[in-house]
């Protein structure tokens, strides 16, 4: 699998990052293991976690597989704090004090002395940024972690960010897909501006681009979880659908997947350092690593383009 650089920074990443939202809830034990050594074994490195997933069970499952399942240094760890959820209820806190605690309990739970790269997971009205940005800083300072960054920032937030951090930000990870391209208008250009990568996370459209969804929703999919349904529901309207479609279409003619379209296209993309995907299953992690990762004919991604255009 490819490597890239993460923006103007020396850190290297496998172009696709293996998400770990799913686990300890929906992805058991078992099948996070063979995804993580499947994943790893495929050329990938990239790990991502966060302290809110499953409460903080998907950091401490990832934990326990260090050393057994894949070695230390195998992998790049990245993880957030800052954001929690309660009973489907989101907090922010990402103060210095709720950031700092944040990162020690996540090392705690990972069974490692540093993460590889650590964000804020959101972005906090109620804490002034400095605040926020002296917690990034002590956590390259003290060694916990190498590299820093923040999540789901819009461009303002993050030109603000890199303007007054004093200290290099990495990274930024938010939402870019064939079915969301907002991040073109305003984010990537100020992640761009600023020396910074982007990690685009629900590369798939929240799996909608891999095309399950045509027609039906299968029951062993989000969509059918109540849980989850709202989190894919709103890509099942229609003004997706048309996107879907020529995604598919696109991919019959290529002789490609439609996950391998949709990847590649966002692959191609400027300011893009690497694609997080929420493999659930080793069935569907398969899929995504059989995929060829090339570069779309210039024709095919016009015309996709023109239809999934934000604007």
């Amino acid at each position: 699998m490819q490597q890239r650089y993460v923006g103007n920074s020396g850190l290297r990443v496998s172009a696709l990052s293996l998400g770990t939202m799913s686990w300890a809830r929906e992805t058991e034990e078992q099948d996070a293991a063979a995804l993580l050594r499947a994943f790893v074994d495929g050329g990938g490195t990239l790990i991502d976690t966060a302290a809110s997933y499953a409460d903080g069970q998907a950091e401490a499952m990832l934990g326990g597989m260090l050393g057994d399942v894949v070695a230390r240094s195998e992998v790049v760890i990245s993880t957030k704090a800052g954001l929690t959820t309660t009973d489907g209820r989101r907090s922010v806190d990402t103060s210095r004090n709720g950031m700092l605690s944040g990162l020690d309990a996540s090392l705690a739970r990972l069974g490692t002395d540093y993460v590889d790269l650590w964000f804020a997971h959101a972005w906090d009205p109620n804490v002034p940024l400095e605040e926020t940005l002296s917690a990034l800083d002590f956590a390259v300072r003290s060694g916990r972690a190498r590299y820093v960054g923040v999540s789901n920032f819009n461009g303002w937030q993050t030109a603000k960010a890199a303007a007054i951090a004093g200290f290099p930000l990495v990274a930024n990870q938010s939402e870019y897909s064939l079915l969301q391209r907002t991040a073109e208008i305003e984010l990537i250009p100020a992640i761009e501006d600023a020396g910074l990568g982007l990690m685009a996370w629900g590369p798939l459209g929240r799996g909608v681009l891999s095309g399950k969804y045509r027609g039906h929703i299968p029951a062993d999919s989000r969509a059918a979880q109540q849980r989850l349904a709202t989190y894919v529901e709103p890509y099942l309207e229609a003004p997706a659908s048309s996107v879907v479609e020529a995604v598919a279409m696109a991919a019959k003619g290529l002789g490609r997947t439609a996950l391998d379209v949709s990847l590649s296209w966002l692959l191609s993309q400027q300011g893009v350092a690497t694609a997080v995907v929420g493999a659930r299953t080793p069935v569907q992690l398969k899929e995504i690593l059989d995929a060829t990762l090339a570069p779309l004919p210039p024709e095919i991604a016009q015309a996709l383009e023109d239809v999934s255009d934000p604007v």
